[in-house]
């Protein structure tokens, strides 16, 4: 993509509670300063991903997906009422209060992340019931069809170098912190070369560290 004048349309599917996740699309917001892309994001959810082996998770993971609930719905209400254009100002209103100032996942937070963007916090509502629920995993969905289930939060989307292929999408890409300017820019282009490869599925090795908010 190095080089290129034509956009890339990225799909990025997040659940808001996820640090990684965080760290990933603040990279993807460097790389988009450096690379030609456009990018679409879409909710997923992590308490549905693990909704149906929740009784194996250890307990701070069930009380974190239990939690996982209401921000998720808050966005899918938001993205009903006042369309797609509004996701990444409220994820990003969301993240910064849960993960840089690591504000508890409650109502209140919720509603602060909404007044910081001039949304009714109203809406925050939403996140205490399902009305919402059908939207939320038809999103959710649209990604694990396009990934396969063995994955988390994110999931990104690009097409295929053949249209007619439909898209490639993967899991990640995990790292911490996030890169920024030239290096964003170039891990963006190895992400793109290795998912693009026929029959490339995985590249991992054990995290050390923890997630890094800089």
């Amino acid at each position: 993509m190095n080089g290129s004048t034509t956009a890339t349309p990225v799909d990025f599917w997040f659940d808001p509670v996820c640090p990684w996740t965080w760290l990933t699309s603040r990279w993807m917001l460097e790389v988009r300063k450096a690379r030609p892309v456009v990018i679409s994001w879409h909710v997923m959810s992590l308490a549905v991903l693990n909704e149906a082996r929740i009784d194996q998770l250890p307990e701070h993971i069930r009380d974190l997906m239990g939690r996982a609930w209401t921000p998720v719905r808050v966005l899918i209400a938001a993205q009903a009422s006042l369309g797609a254009d509004v996701l990444e100002p409220l994820y990003t209103a969301l993240g910064t209060r849960y993960h840089l100032r690591q504000q508890p996942k409650t109502r209140a937070t919720i509603e602060a992340a909404l007044r910081d963007i001039g949304l009714p916090e109203e809406l925050a509502g939403a996140g205490d019931t399902d009305e919402h629920d059908k939207a939320l995993r038809e999103s959710h969905g649209d990604g694990i069809a396009l990934v396969g289930a063995e994955v988390g939060s994110p999931i990104i989307a690009v097409p295929r170098a053949d249209p007619a292929l439909g898209k490639v999408a993967f899991f990640g890409p995990v790292v911490t912190p996030a890169p920024k300017g030239e290096q964003a820019a170039r891990l963006w282009d190895g992400t793109l070369a290795v998912a693009s490869t026929p029959g490339f599925y995985e590249i991992k090795r054990t995290r050390t560290v923890g997630p890094v908010f800089d």
